[in-house]
Formats: C-alpha cells, sequence, structure tokens
C-alpha cells in the first residue's frame, strides 16, 4: 500500500510542478502591472523602480526560477495591490470556499446516497421514475443560470434571502443551494446505477434467503461494494468545489479563493493568483490522496 501510495504522491508532484510552470507563464501574459498601478504619466524611471520593487525587471525564466526558490522556503510574496503576504490573503479566501464546500458536500453525499440506493431498490417504481427525473435535471442545469434564476426569484422577488454577501445563514442559502444541484444529480445517477448492480448480485441474494432487513441490504451489504464508482465521483465533485466555484462565488460575491482569483488575475496581482494556485492544487492532491487511502479500504485488492 505505501509503494502505491508513493507512486500517486510522485505523480502529483510532478503535475503540480507543471501546474505552477503552466500558471506562472500564462498570468505573465495578462500585461504589465505597472499599467495599472502607476499614472498613466509616469516617467520610466519610476516604471523601473517599480518592476524592481516586485521582481518583474528579469526575464522570464529568471523569475520562475526566483519564484521557485522562494517556494521551496514558503514564501508566496507580497501581494501588489493590499502590500500584504500573499498566502493570507489566499487563506482567508480559503477558508470561506472550504466552508462552503465541505457544507454542500455534505448535503449532497447523504441525500445523494440515501435517493440514489433507495430509487435502486425501488427501480422502475414511481419513486426511482420521481428521482432519476429530478437528478437529471439537477445535473443538466448550468450554474450560472439556476444561481441568476434564484437570485431573481428568491432575493428580487420574494424577498426571502440576500442576494449576495455573508454575514448571517441567509447569505449562505443560495450559494449552497446551487452549489448542491449538480452534483447532486450527477451522484445520484452513479449511485443508482451501482446500487443496482450491486442489489442483483449473488450476495445479495444470499442475504434476502437469510431473512436480513431491506434496510441492511441497502446500506450495509450493497452500498460498501457500490461505493467505489461514487467515491470517484465525490472527488471530482470536491475538487470542483475546492478550485473556487468561480461563477458561484463571482454571481454571489463570496469571498472565497474563487472570486479572489479572478480579482487578482484582472488586477495582475501576480503573487496572489499564484499562490491561491498553489494552495487549491495542493488541496486537491491531498484530496486525492484520501480517495486512493478509501480505495484500498473499500476493496483490499488494490493495496497489492
Amino acid at each position: 500500500m505505501l509503494n502505491f501510495l508513493g507512486k500517486r504522491a510522485v505523480a502529483s508532484g510532478i503535475s503540480f510542478v507543471g501546474l505552477v510552470l503552466l500558471v506562472f507563464f500564462l498570468s505573465r501574459l495578462t500585461g504589465d502591472p505597472t499599467s495599472l498601478y502607476l499614472p498613466l504619466d509616469a516617467s520610466d524611471e519610476i516604471k523601473n523602480q517599480f518592476r524592481e520593487i516586485h521582481g518583474l525587471n528579469d526575464p522570464l525564466v529568471v523569475q520562475f526560477f526566483n519564484y521557485m526558490g522562494d517556494l521551496i522556503r514558503f514564501d508566496f510574496g507580497d501581494s501588489i495591490r493590499r502590500s500584504e503576504p500573499a498566502i493570507d490573503i489566499v487563506l482567508r479566501g480559503f477558508g470561506w470556499t472550504l466552508q462552503l464546500a465541505a457544507i454542500t458536500l455534505s448535503l449532497v453525499i447523504f441525500f445523494s446516497i440515501v435517493l440514489g440506493s433507495l430509487a435502486a431498490f425501488h427501480v422502475g417504481g414511481a419513486f426511482d421514475r420521481i428521482a432519476t427525473f429530478f437528478s437529471l435535471v439537477g445535473a443538466s442545469a448550468p450554474d450560472f443560470w439556476v444561481a441568476i434564476v434564484a437570485i431573481v426569484v428568491f432575493s428580487v422577488t420574494l424577498g426571502w434571502v440576500p442576494t449576495s454577501g455573508t454575514g448571517s445563514f441567509a447569505h449562505w442559502i443560495l450559494p449552497v443551494a446551487v452549489l448542491f444541484i449538480r452534483p447532486f444529480g450527477l451522484i445520484v445517477q452513479i449511485v443508482r446505477g451501482s446500487m443496482i448492480t450491486a442489489l442483483s448480485s449473488a450476495y445479495v441474494k444470499t442475504a434476502r434467503a437469510k431473512g436480513i432487513k431491506n434496510r441492511s441490504i441497502i446500506f450495509v451489504h450493497a452500498l460498501r461494494n457500490a461505493l467505489l464508482p461514487v467515491i470517484t465521483v465525490i472527488g471530482d465533485q470536491a475538487a470542483a468545489l475546492l478550485n473556487g466555484a468561480v461563477v458561484i462565488e463571482t454571481i454571489f460575491g463570496f469571498p472565497g479563493v474563487g472570486k479572489l482569483m479572478i480579482d487578482s488575475i484582472l488586477q495582475r496581482d501576480f503573487a496572489v493568483v499564484m499562490a491561491a494556485i498553489v494552495v487549491t492544487a495542493l488541496a486537491i492532491f491531498l484530496m486525492n490522496l484520501v480517495i486512493d487511502i478509501l480505495y484500498s479500504i473499500l476493496d483490499p485488492r488494490i493495496r497489492y
């Protein structure tokens, strides 16, 4: 098992370096920050001083190796716009995103597993048809469209919840609800398909012949063997949420890392952009490692 996890860690490390390399050079294509932060009539001397202070005078390759050297020492640089360590800004935003993702994913996992399992147990029945219909609608609905409609209906028309921002429980309702819909619909379909296969297996038939209760058959015997593909999809959806749910955070003015990345790219605040990418990538790599461990627990054959 350690050999398996070691190989995965090495592969993740290579991917991480490649991601940092790609984002570093692509972010520089957005332009020179001096045109945003200095007056239009600033002299060349002042512009050169600005670039020198922020390490922008060196060739890009030199800047990259300097950045990697600082990164090894956990120095992410300072924000050009906010004049404070970039990592502090990112960790504040990431905390908001992590809370949003954790709440949404917890609700998604619970409701999708219960609904998908019950739909598989009553396959072909009215409950299965209703669950399938709503899950397909949810999986197909564009997040940005759902968010706009939700704001128009529940915030502007009915006035039940705020349109954006944070500060109270009501501010969380729409972002969580909108983020919930797509992964919920997708995972219900995956759980249903996996559970139909598991419930038709020989060991389930044996359990029924022994008189074991349906609840135990569904949630004890069949569910564990149906979870491998479900965990894969949950991991993908968790990664999408940790990426910041950029569209949703921007629409609802939620101060997470996704909105922070968009704002920092527009502001050419390279240190914050890089810190946000690095922190998010590390979180996703760690999450993938946890998923690999769960694989090996659910299916011991993977350890070998």
